[in-house]
């Protein structure tokens, strides 16, 4: 048998079940209550296994929202991918900010956490800036760069509202305004000013 115990892992998929299990414990408690022997028994992993694959708390939390940030992209992505015209983009926007798969309330958690960390981690700020940016390039499939930045910031925002006020959004409100917002497309330039 060649090769070192290192090259052949006997727990394919450890590595993606202790990052899952990251999110799970950060969601549950906050980043500031997790800790390697939560997160190695939420995984069922030795506690040794973690640093292993990490190098230290810092790097496994950025590997975990980058983990995040990845998951929630694709579905971003792939719901506007999906529209075949202006309405149904609008449809989709709509869904993205109304509906039940996309910023769920573990998804709300673990995002206020993201926030919070990536203002003391620089990793984690990276990776909140890139999220920001796949979600408008997914955006201006269908728009423009003004409404694809004005849509964006609903679609970040609007969970945010429902998040703390515990209550449905009003859907028909939540159309009305995006509509409003591609119908004032032209006048919706962007200024070069990165935000």
């Amino acid at each position: 048998m060649s090769g070192t115990r290192r090259e052949i892992p006997n727990d394919p998929g450890r590595k993606e079940r202790i990052l899952d299990a990251a999110l799970d414990v950060i969601a549950e408690g906050g980043v500031h209550r997790t800790t390697h022997r939560k997160i190695a028994a939420r995984a069922e992993v030795p506690l040794g296994s973690l640093t292993y694959y990490f190098d230290g708390m810092s790097d496994l939390l950025a590997q975990a929202f980058a983990r995040l940030s990845d998951t929630m992209s694709e579905l971003y992505r792939r719901t506007l991918q999906s529209a075949g015209s202006t309405a149904e983009a609008e449809a989709a926007v709509v869904e993205l900010i109304c509906g039940p798969a996309y910023a769920t309330d573990r998804d709300m958690t673990l995002i206020f956490e993201m926030y919070a960390y990536a203002n003391h981690n620089e990793a984690v700020s990276v990776t909140t800036c890139t999220w920001l940016e796949r979600s408008r390039d997914s955006l201006a499939l269908h728009f423009t760069p003004g409404v694809s930045r004005a849509l964006d910031a609903l679609i970040e925002g609007w969970p945010m509202h429902r998040a703390f006020a515990d209550a449905p959004l009003d859907r028909r409100l939540v159309t009305e305004t995006v509509h409003a917002i591609v119908a004032a497309g032209p006048a919706l330039s962007t200024n070069g000013d990165g935000a």
